[in-house]
């Protein structure tokens, strides 16, 4: 009998579609897991169980109607609690909004539940989504960190306990959680998927993104979300369907890379350089090496600007309002941004299109950029939730970016590949992904 625990978003959704599966069975499989591994793990803040039951007994019944809602019907999901559930409440890994319940979903919400997804609960986020470390451990070893800030949503989908899971990014807070633990990650083109919802660190780099067992999880849950929000700026049009349609596309040409190494490459750990000098020669010519330290470095500085002013802007009020509910290591951040120049900081935002479009041969020339998602695999304890050194520049970018869990060091710990796409090409970096893992497992 097949463990239903096992088998990825879109598995479910046709099993469940097709009536050979219940939701039911699935959520109930869910909840299960959850029980016999969260005092552990601790991935979740709240888990509606009662309540995604009675949703997944609704959604077999329309099955046997013949109405099956859209295409992740039946298919529950996690949702990071900095995400508006208007069901559930959303506290943000902050005493200062302890109870918050909110009145409305998030748009991404609204967007999982028409395309008939259950949401089964929500993930531990670190606190208002910044670095501070919180309790959730790594599934593979629980004496290391899952990374951060989307701890939860990594960890619940490692470890079995919901298929897949919506998570954000505004460092590295997606690609670099998905490579310590082993699942698939993306972090979609900037404006993609709606924030109207979603709190607000930084409005000009938070993305909403999405963890999954498969590349192509992540292309179905994008299509789901994607699309205009006439709240959110950002947005764009988006064809739905189109993602994975472009994703599942069979190409007989192998992929062609370049590799980046980014100015953090001497500090990754030995087994990652090891790791990615082997991926390297097994490419052989279907891989070239860019140099673009420079210009990563300066892209950087400007992600840090850019993100310690609006962040400071954004929960400056909150530590002034509420200063021990805000940890020492976040009200130093809002110090600082408070610090910087509006000159500084408006250089900041305008070298970004500077800088993507010295990039943009490079998308023209290859399939996509192939670089660590992290510096190595997860860090020993909770003091931590690691670097984003890896993953910031191409947020301050607002490049899609996926991971992909191809590595692991000698003790089994995962160690993500990282693949980096031109702006609003989120299909091609997928199916460039899914060609690329095919070709690695032959």
């Amino acid at each position: 009998m097949t463990d239903v625990t096992t088998l990825s978003a879109l598995q479910l959704a046709v099993e469940i579609g097709k009536g050979r599966i219940k939701s039911e069975a699935v959520v109930k499989a869910c909840l299960d897991r959850i029980a016999a591994r969260d005092d552990a793990v601790r991935a979740w803040v709240h888990v509606a169980g009662e309540q995604a039951l009675a949703e997944a007994r609704e959604a077999d019944f329309a099955v046997v109607a013949g109405h099956p809602t859209g295409p992740l019907h039946g298919v529950p999901m996690g949702v990071k609690d900095i995400i508006d559930t208007a069901d559930m409440p959303t506290e943000c890994g902050s005493p200062v909004f302890k109870g918050r319940q909110p009145r409305f979903d998030a748009v991404a919400v609204q967007r999982l539940r028409q395309a008939g997804a259950i949401i089964l609960g929500k993930t531990v986020t670190t606190e208002l989504a910044t670095l501070t470390p919180n309790v959730t451990h790594n599934p593979h070893n629980l004496e290391h960190t899952p990374g951060g800030s989307s701890s939860g949503s990594a960890a619940a989908v490692a470890d079995g306990m919901v298929p897949a899971a919506l998570a954000t990014q505004t460092g590295g807070s997606v690609i670099r959680p998905a490579s310590f633990c082993g699942v698939y990650g993306l972090k979609p083109t900037f404006g993609l998927i709606p924030r109207g919802g979603v709190l607000d660190q930084s409005t000009s780099l938070d993305t909403v993104g999405v963890y999954g067992r498969s590349v192509e999880d992540l292309a179905l849950i994008a299509d789901a979300l994607g699309g205009i929000d006439a709240n959110d700026r950002a947005t764009y049009r988006h064809t739905p369907g189109s993602i994975l349609k472009s994703a599942t596309e069979d190409f007989k040409l192998q992929p062609k890379f370049t590799f980046v190494k980014t100015p953090a490459w001497m500090t990754a750990d030995a087994v990652t350089r090891e790791a990615f000098g082997e991926l390297i020669e097994t490419l052989g010519d279907q891989v070239e090496e860019a140099s673009v330290d420079f210009t990563i470095a300066r892209g950087l500085e400007a992600q840090k600007t850019i993100n310690n002013v609006e962040l400071a802007t954004k929960y400056g009020p909150l530590l002034d309002k509420n200063p021990d509910g805000i940890s020492a290591r976040l009200a130093k951040q809002i110090e600082d941004g408070r610090k910087i120049s509006a000159t500084k900081y408006f250089e900041a935002l305008q070298a970004r299109e500077v800088i993507y479009e010295s990039f943009e041969e490079i998308f023209r020339s290859y399939s996509a950029i192939l670089t660590p998602a992290a510096l190595g695999p997860a860090p020993k304890g909770l003091e931590s939730t690691g670097d984003p050194v890896f993953n910031a520049f191409w947020t301050y970018l607002g490049t899609p970016c996926v991971t992909l869990p191809l590595l692991q060091d000698e003790a089994g710990l995962p160690m993500g590949v990282q693949l980096v796409g031109a702006r609003r090409d989120d299909g091609r970096l997928l199916r460039t992904a899914r060609l690329f893992e095919r070709q690695l497992a032959v």
